[in-house]
């Protein structure tokens, strides 16, 4: 349920990527070419992106095939496209090409769905990090829907309320190596980050933050499963 959803967009559906991270042989690789055919299958309304897709510049051109065709399909980059992380084997990319793929750095675009206007909003994960980027001066306010795009989670305690309908994250992993513990896991990074998968009710918007597909510094999770995720958007207090 999101409030305020205008019945014209009840049912709307949104398959949410994230975290792809091509580049090195891993088994993300083969997760994130299922999950892709999987998207093309549902033919959904809208496919979004939140960053980290590539770890080395040769994955460019597959990235680029990979997004081909995709339904009003809007993407941000996230930390490791700039090999700003401390994985040692991941590679900068100068500038990336997303083909028939919009990207967002900072911008925002306004798309006409059943009728009405949704607003797409992209945060370039450099300003991000300098703490320069101010995603909320770009929502629109006559919009019908406004979605917000940040490879980080936290971005969403730096918002003002109302600021978005929805906010689309990744970056976590849903942790990639957990170990079982009493309740629940407990994730090996990240320890401090509120955030990590799933959706989450806060002032600002709807949080929804992605497991992601691929993998980073070594090839493989550990109770933590990939996921590609379908939201279907439904009218609610």
């Amino acid at each position: 349920m999101l409030p305020g959803l205008s019945p014209e967009l009840d049912g709307l559906r949104i398959v949410h990527l994230s975290d792809f991270h091509l580049g090195f042989p891993s088994r993300g690789t083969r997760t994130v070419n299922r999950a892709i055919d999987w998207t093309r299958t549902l033919e959904p309304d809208f496919v979004l992106v939140t960053g980290d897709l590539l770890s080395h510049p040769r994955a460019e051109p597959r990235l680029r095939e990979l997004l081909e065709g995709l339904p009003c399909c809007f993407a941000v980059l996230g930390n490791h496209d700039f090999a700003r992380s401390r994985d040692p084997f991941s590679r900068p990319v100068e500038s990336v090409d997303l083909g028939s793929a919009t990207l967002l750095a900072d911008q925002s675009q306004t798309v006409e769905c059943r009728g009405t206007a949704v607003q797409v909003v992209g945060v370039d994960p450099r300003s991000y990090a300098a703490r320069e980027s101010r995603p909320e001066e770009l929502a629109d306010p006559l919009a019908a829907l406004r979605i917000l795009l940040c490879h980080f989670p936290g971005v969403i305690d730096r918002l003002p309320p109302g600021a978005f309908d929805l906010v689309l994250a990744g970056h976590m992993h849903a942790g990639q190596i957990c170990l079982p513990w009493p309740g629940g896991k407990l994730r090996l990074a990240h320890l401090s980050w509120r955030y990590v998968e799933g959706l989450y009710r806060r002032p600002a918007g709807m949080l929804h933050v992605s497991p992601g597909l691929g993998t980073t510094f070594v090839p493989f999770r550990f109770l933590a499963r990939p996921e590609a995720t379908e939201l279907v958007l439904h009218c609610g207090p």
